[in-house]
């Protein structure tokens, strides 16, 4: 029985895991931070097409019903005035939607998926490196000890470990001139209909509040800042620190975003934002390969990143079941995704882009988006669909690509 070893046990890593037992594959999984790990603050926008990839390996009903569905997305300025509207998501014939949800809920979820259908999850598990054999690869943990395998996946987030090993000269993870911060207060209502997610281009800094079914809100913003911050600066500051700035920043606009911060839970914390615009190799030959985040991370603008790893591990699953080896599976997987996962990269840095504006973009930009908005309002979000409405089926064979 051949056996994969997977560095991180995130989001793509545990997907894989059941996909790859799925197709008969022995599985072990390796994650550095310990179980109960804190992921506080940190919410995400799960999108449908990543629920798609979950249930074509009959996996949906562990984040089915998850955080909140969110429907539309409306935008304003900072004086408040309405720029447009449009669909989260393209409206599938499956009826599948997006869901805010929390990265710690998620986490625990996919962990429990993965020690569900019987694989090892093992925790405090720092990569120090991984060797190709020429028959099979070599893990080795700070702690001391090993793994080895036959291939060995690299889920293992924008700062991976397995990417440097694979290609020594890969580019370092490119700073997106935003921060992200925000969470949810329970028991806060704003004005805003059910499963819209309010969206202000802020004089400022972007914010962007919701209501949920159970009456609390969710939050978030992206205070602008030009230069990466050296490391360290943000998780030095208070929550009084990050009060105070997230007011100076909103003072003026239009909008709830004052009493948010007041009345959200602390302590409020911060952090940088990132991309990979190109990974050049996403492979070695036969043995070691990247997927998720390590492969593609996209700003968070795209609320796209835990769905286009499930993506990810779905497909490359199919890759290893249908191809002859190992060189020929990594080869169809690129050609399956690699197109689709850099387009959708490069959107999420406009996007960001559009958040960070100086004051004349500012004006040209309030001026162009209401028509933008109008537009892909009109077409019921069609435009969305090469996004959103992206399907698996796992039953399906590939044709395998050449190696």
């Amino acid at each position: 029985m051949t056996k994969a070893v997977i560095i991180g046990a995130g989001i793509a890593g545990p997907a894989l895991g059941v996909a790859l037992r799925r197709i008969g594959m022995e599985v072990e999984i390796f994650e550095q931070l310990p179980a109960d790990a804190d992921q506080r603050g940190s919410w995400l926008n799960f999108q449908a097409n990543g629920l798609d990839a979950l249930r074509a390996i009959d996996a949906g009903s562990w984040v089915g019903k998850l955080g909140y569905p969110v429907d539309t997305m409306s935008f304003v300025n900072g004086k408040g005035r309405v720029l447009g509207e449009l669909p989260m998501a393209f409206r599938r014939p499956d009826g599948l939607t997006s869901r805010m949800m929390p990265r710690a809920g998620l986490f625990t979820a996919m962990t429990d998926m993965a020690v569900h259908h019987g694989i090892a999850v093992h925790h405090n598990k720092r990569l120090l490196d991984a060797r190709n054999t020429g028959t099979g690869v070599v893990a080795r943990f700070e702690d001391g000890t090993e793994a080895t395998g036959d291939i060995l996946i690299g889920c293992d987030g924008i700062h991976s470990r397995i990417r440097k090993i694979i290609d020594p000269g890969a580019m370092a993870p490119r700073y997106v001139p935003v921060l992200n911060t925000g969470g949810y207060i329970p028991d806060f209502t704003v004005d805003v209909p059910p499963k819209d997610f309010r969206m202000q281009f802020g004089t400022k800094c972007f914010f962007a509040w919701m209501p949920t079914g159970d009456g609390g809100t969710i939050w978030f913003a992206n205070p602008p800042m030009a230069k990466e911050p050296p490391r360290g600066v943000l998780s030095a500051m208070s929550d009084a620190q990050w009060r105070q700035w997230l007011h100076e920043l909103m003072d003026g606009d239009v909008g709830p975003a004052s009493d948010i911060i007041d009345a959200a839970p602390g302590p409020i914390m911060g952090w940088a934002t990132y991309d990979m615009p190109v990974v050049k190799r996403w492979h070695d030959s036969s043995r070691m390969i990247v997927i998720g985040d390590a492969a593609h991370a996209t700003s968070p603008a795209a609320g796209q990143g835990a769905s286009m790893s499930l993506e990810d591990a779905v497909t490359l699953a199919q890759c290893l079941r249908d191809c002859p080896d190992t060189a020929s599976a990594f080869a169809t997987y690129e050609s399956l995704r690699r197109e689709r996962v850099e387009r959708i990269v490069a959107n999420g840095h406009k996007s960001s882009a559009d958040k960070a504006a100086g004051p004349f973009m500012r004006v040209i930009r309030d001026l162009i988006l209401p028509f933008t908005f109008r537009a892909g309002a009109k077409d019921g979000g069609q435009s969305m669909m090469w996004l959103q409405g992206h399907h698996i089926d796992f039953d399906e064979r590939l044709t395998p690509a050449t190696a």
